[in-house]
């Protein structure tokens, strides 16, 4: 039998749907595979007891003739930020440890409804503050390609296991580039989609304004089909858009026969610059391959997105400052066994269950907001927002998409950045400009670094709205590519992941 974990969602779906496998063996071989491999990732925090019941509940149903959703029996994770009944919800934090929430987050009961089959909860950076996935509470995943690297963060967890074939499908959420700063250092591919188009209730908030829920694949068809499951209007988030969204996998299948990029105009940022070597040639290859395919590639100005980094990492922080404020010690999570006041219980609490990251970015919020610095840093930060989403739209007036590298460079060395928070930050430069916009954005493999033979990424954005443009795009693209290169980038990753590099 063709082994099942290598399998795209989409190829799995069609296996499922014509009987040729069963939802219980594709989802034994995916948990055969984390336990095989999960313990050089650490992808996983934990891992269901129950994923195999689900799935022969699923074959059941198909048995007797069920009419199931296109993805139903496929194996998904599910990144620890987003709450479940049926496993601990600790956002990566010790101060959540072994919580159990009440109730499914809405992207969690929309999959479960979908027939998917949640295999676990994926490692995170602490409530999503970091680039590496090096901040959890409980210790660092690392990137399938080389064990001594960082998967990208702060969903380096969900990345790593669908690039280490742990999962097909996995859910992430993207603050500042959470889901395609990851998909970039581990040759996924990441969608983050327009704010507001999929539901964050019961996502675990970091900053309110800039997070955002999406999927985490290997192929942008399977993104497009996750995103088709959870996407839509929910009433129990009042950011939540009313719009009426088309089908991404449609867009996405459609993209792919590449008539797309005849006569699309892609615009490159003059001023968006830090990028390797390695990085600049992965990207100034992969737009040559758009203007072979008949797009037309322009200079675009975009002169306050050099500003972007600093005002992110204000505003960030300040609603990081108010969000975790109801960490508490009285109402949930841990709390500290310590004699006194609720002050002093309140405050030996937060010291031993967050991290040193997430008590810098508090700290750094909480000054933001503070009398008398309040307009000096955050109203301005709000200022340079404003500035920004206006370079968006000027932009948008001129070309259809924006192409950018995903991120600055490959992925580095475990501890590398640990101790330099402002090195840490520089790797979302590409990525925050969408967030403080609530644009969508993309990321998909661009091709191997010459340098250390590493996955690099290249991102596509485009207006609010139009997130099945996206799809169109880099399906086209992605086709391109994968053609050249005679087979999907994973599988020239390491023996980890079915080959030699």
């Amino acid at each position: 039998m063709t082994d099942l974990t290598r399998l795209t969602a989409a190829d799995l779906a069609a296996k499922l749907a014509s009987g040729e496998v069963s939802s219980a063996e594709a989802t034994e071989a995916h948990l055969e595979r984390i336990r095989e491999v999960d313990g050089d990732v650490h992808a996983f925090l934990h891992v269901s007891d129950s994923a195999v019941d689900v799935a022969r509940s699923i074959d059941e149903r198909r048995a007797a003739g069920e009419q199931l959703h296109e993805l139903a029996g496929v194996p998904l994770a599910v990144k620890d930020v987003l709450v479940t009944t049926d496993m601990p919800s600790t956002s990566g934090s010790k101060i959540l440890e072994g919580y159990m929430s009440p109730y499914d987050a809405t992207v969690v009961a929309k999959s479960r409804a979908a027939g998917l089959v949640p295999l676990g909860k994926t490692n995170m950076d602490e409530f999503a503050m970091g680039s590496s996935t090096e901040h959890s509470a409980y210790g660092p995943t690392r990137n399938p390609w080389d064990l001594d690297r960082i998967p990208g963060g702060s969903g380096g967890g969900s990345a790593a296991a669908v690039a280490a074939f742990e999962a097909p499908l996995a859910l992430g959420s993207d603050t500042g580039g959470s889901i395609r700063q990851p998909a970039h250092v581990t040759g996924t591919v990441g969608f983050k989609p327009t704010y507001g188009g999929v539901s964050r209730y019961g996502s675990i908030a970091l900053a309110s304004s800039l997070d955002q829920v999406g999927p985490v694949t290997r192929t942008v068809l399977d993104a497009g089909l996750l995103h088709d499951v959870i996407g839509g209007h929910d009433p129990h988030d009042a950011t939540s858009l009313t719009t009426d969204w088309p089908s991404f996998a449609a867009a996405a299948r459609e993209g792919a026969t590449g008539q797309v990029l005849k006569g699309l105009k892609v615009g490159l940022v003059k001023e968006l610059v830090g990028f390797s070597s390695a990085v600049d040639q992965s990207f100034t290859a992969a737009v040559a391959k758009l203007e072979q395919a008949g797009a037309e590639v322009v200079e675009i100005s975009a002169p306050h997105f050099e500003y972007a980094t600093a005002a992110y990492y204000l505003i960030l922080p300040a609603e990081a400052s108010s969000n975790l404020a109801k960490f508490d010690s009285v109402r949930f999570g841990m709390r500290a066994d310590v004699a006194g006041t609720v002050e002093d219980v309140m405050s030996a609490t937060r010291g031993a269950g967050f991290g040193p990251e997430v008590k810098r970015r508090i700290i750094l919020g909480t000054y933001a907001l503070s009398a008398g610095y309040y307009d000096a840093y955050y109203g301005s930060a709000q200022k340079v927002r404003t500035l920004i989403q206006q370079d968006f739209a000027a932009a948008f007036a001129n070309v259809d998409v924006i192409a950018t590298p995903s991120a600055p460079t490959t992925a580095f060395k475990l501890g590398a950045k640990l101790d330099d928070p402002l090195a840490m930050y520089a790797n979302d430069l590409a990525t925050i400009p969408a967030n403080l916009a609530g644009i969508p954005g993309i990321s998909i493999p661009s091709g191997l670094s010459a340098e250390d033979g590493l996955p690099i990424g290249i991102q596509f954005l485009a207006p609010a709205h139009e997130d099945a443009r996206l799809y169109r795009v880099s399906a086209a693209l992605e086709a391109i590519l994968v053609d050249e290169w005679g087979g999907p980038l994973l599988d020239r990753a390491p023996a980890l992941n079915g080959g030699a590099r």
